[in-house]
């Protein structure tokens, strides 16, 4: 268990993506990101997938989010983040990044984790770039039977270790 600022993340359980399956839909504004939540959604895919840590996020005893860690090569690995829709805003976002990756550089021995983030999304963007994600380039993906663009970003261990340094 990892905890930081109140927000405690352990290992997720089965029973924490029946409850996740079960949260409240994202406003309209973000209602194509709902489908990550859902049946079929990121944890059938990375669930049980190996060298994939899920966590579970936890709040005054509340399921607040998930984040997924998949390990892509001996030194990289995948980053997904879902917070509970009546949860964003809230600052629990930067607290939970923050944390894994800290368990991702220091006890996965990873260099670099990347992530890809729908250029419709402004408010992500910026959180990434706060913890010192960075703009690599762009993709375009088909989710849901459309085609959505993306920004690649990622961190190396170095960056993120000199910014919280900066920040002391």
């Amino acid at each position: 268990m990892l905890s930081n600022s109140g927000v405690l993340l352990r290992n997720l359980l089965p029973d924490d993506i029946l409850a996740i399956t079960g949260w409240p839909s994202y406003p309209p504004c973000f209602e194509e990101l709902d489908y990550a939540l859902r049946k079929k959604g990121w944890l059938s895919e990375y669930f049980s997938k190996p060298d994939t840590k899920c966590y579970a996020a936890e709040h005054s005893g509340g399921l607040i989010g998930f984040v997924i860690l998949s390990k892509t090569s001996e030194t990289e690995a995948e980053f997904r983040i879902a917070l509970r829709p009546d949860k964003t805003g809230e600052g629990f976002g930067k607290i939970i990044i923050l944390t894994v990756l800290e368990d991702g550089f220091l006890n996965m021995r990873i260099d670099r984790i990347y992530l890809i983030v729908r250029k419709n999304n402004p408010g992500a963007i910026s959180l990434y770039k706060s913890v010192g994600f960075i703009e690599r380039g762009e993709c375009i993906k088909e989710v849901n039977g459309k085609q959505t663009a993306f920004l690649v970003m990622d961190i190396y261990d170095k960056q993120c270790f000199q910014k919280s340094e900066e920040e002391l």
